[in-house]
């Protein structure tokens, strides 16, 4: 069995690369194309007129191929950074495809606890808002960690984490939120459940 391994950032450092080296033939092929195509007769004889046109047709010939190569060279640097984008894309669309629906599932198990008690179900509780000292949410009451409380302002206690454990099976509570610091860099900490 065959196995592909291809790193995005590797593909672009290599299109990269290869861009630069096709700039580099091209200037090297544009400085020798004015001189190498009409070579100078060295004397006036037919001998060294026939020598210098078989290679000024020789110098021509190089040249279309070289402009063939460059085509060919432009053409594949392009595939490569279209590669490497398009496997880039495939893998931020495969990193999890079915999220959405376990996030769908969980929210129709949860709909009726949640509307009840405030609780879910099944699931973690909600983290305090950061800044605010804010408690953490309840976690589930078959399964879930409680929801750690948020960092207190300044001058004020964190929250206190939310009790998952407590009356969950399966769980824990979250831990209290870091104090906000006072004048003196004080900080008071939440409760940890």
């Amino acid at each position: 069995m065959s196995c592909v391994v291809a790193a995005p950032e590797s593909l672009a450092a290599a299109s990269q690369e290869l861009s630069g080296i096709g700039a580099a033939l091209r200037q090297a092929s544009a400085a020798a194309s004015g001189r190498t195509p009409q070579l100078a007769v060295a004397a006036g004889d037919e001998v060294s007129t026939a020598v210098s046109a078989l290679f000024g047709s020789y110098a021509r010939e190089f040249h279309a191929l070289s402009a063939q190569a460059m085509t060919l060279h432009d053409d594949f640097v392009r595939a490569l950074a279209g590669a490497g984008g398009a496997y880039a894309a495939t893998e931020a669309a495969n990193a999890n495809p079915l999220q959405p629906l376990e996030d769908d599932i969980l929210a129709v198990i949860n709909a009726p606890t949640d509307a009840l008690f405030n609780r879910p179900l099944i699931g973690h509780g909600a983290n305090g808002a950061p800044g605010t000292g804010q408690a953490g949410g309840p976690g589930g009451f078959l399964w879930g960690k409680g929801g750690g409380g948020g960092a207190g302002a300044p001058g004020q206690p964190g929250g206190a984490g939310d009790s998952g454990g407590h009356g969950s099976l399966v769980g824990f509570g979250g831990g209290g939120g870091l104090g906000g610091n006072d004048t003196l860099g004080n900080g008071l900490p939440g409760q940890s459940s």
